[in-house]
């Protein structure tokens, strides 16, 4: 499991502190679990990260480790004077796709990806095939198909509930939802079928065209990052033959 870090944001600005910041409201944390991503100024992917209510009303914020540093560095570029706190505790991150155990909060992604929990216990999971998971639903992972510079819309964040188009300004807002209601997707993520060898990071091309880049594989399918009009028919990455495969959107 990718190490995560969990951080403790207190203070009575807290809440409007980051809804002007993030992707998704504030507002429904009281439902459980929320997934969320913080932009630039320019609607580019900095660090996605996962929120929720404790029980004393401080919100728990988690974070990939490798995002951890430049995610609070930023967050308190953001802070100025505003009442805000955030802070690391010791807190660590079990999650599983089993029967729930007491504390747990369902994944907002997908309803395959189970549940998250955040305690005093060691960090671990439940032994689940987080690959093939993801893969079949085609889910980005923090590091690998969600890398600096990318946009949140071309990896599939409104399908996973991680943008939330009403609840007003963010950073990168504008830009956002500019590529939501003015322009078509000429680029993403999409699940492909693939047949033969070929390591992840490996360019696709389409009749010698550069199309895209393989990211995720499990068995015969994988994650790719594809630009659509060239995603016809068969694909070529290393040695292996790919084709372009809907997303499972159940």
């Amino acid at each position: 499991m990718t190490s995560r870090r969990i951080f403790r944001l207190t203070g009575n600005d807290t809440d409007p502190f980051l809804q002007g910041l993030v992707t998704n409201d504030i507002g429904k944390l009281k439902d459980g679990l929320l997934h969320a991503a913080l932009l630039t100024p320019q609607g580019k992917y900095i660090a996605d990260f996962f929120l929720c209510r404790a029980a004393d009303g401080a919100v728990l914020l988690d974070v990939a480790d490798t995002l951890a540093d430049d995610l609070l560095k930023r967050l308190n570029m953001y802070r100025l004077r505003a009442d805000v706190t955030i802070a690391p505790t010791d807190l660590n991150l079990q999650r599983g796709t089993g029967p729930a155990p007491d504390g747990a909060l369902a994944d907002p992604r997908h309803p395959a990806l189970g549940w998250r929990r955040y305690s005093d216990a060691p960090a671990g999971d439940d032994g689940t095939d987080w690959d093939a998971i993801r893969v079949a639903h085609c889910i980005p992972e923090t590091g690998i198909e969600l890398t600096p510079d990318s946009y949140i819309l071309e990896s599939g964040f409104e399908r996973l509930n991680g943008v939330d188009f009403r609840k007003g300004c963010y950073v990168g807002q504008e830009v956002t939802a500019r590529m939501k209601h003015k322009t078509e997707l000429r680029k993403g993520l999409c699940t492909v079928a693939i047949d033969g060898a070929a390591p992840p990071g490996t360019a696709i091309t389409a009749d010698g065209k550069p199309a895209g880049t393989l990211f995720t594989r499990s068995g015969g399918r994988a994650i790719a990052y594809l630009r659509f009009d060239r995603a016809r028919g068969d694909l070529k990455a290393g040695d292996a033959t790919l084709r372009r495969l809907d997303p499972d959107r159940s």
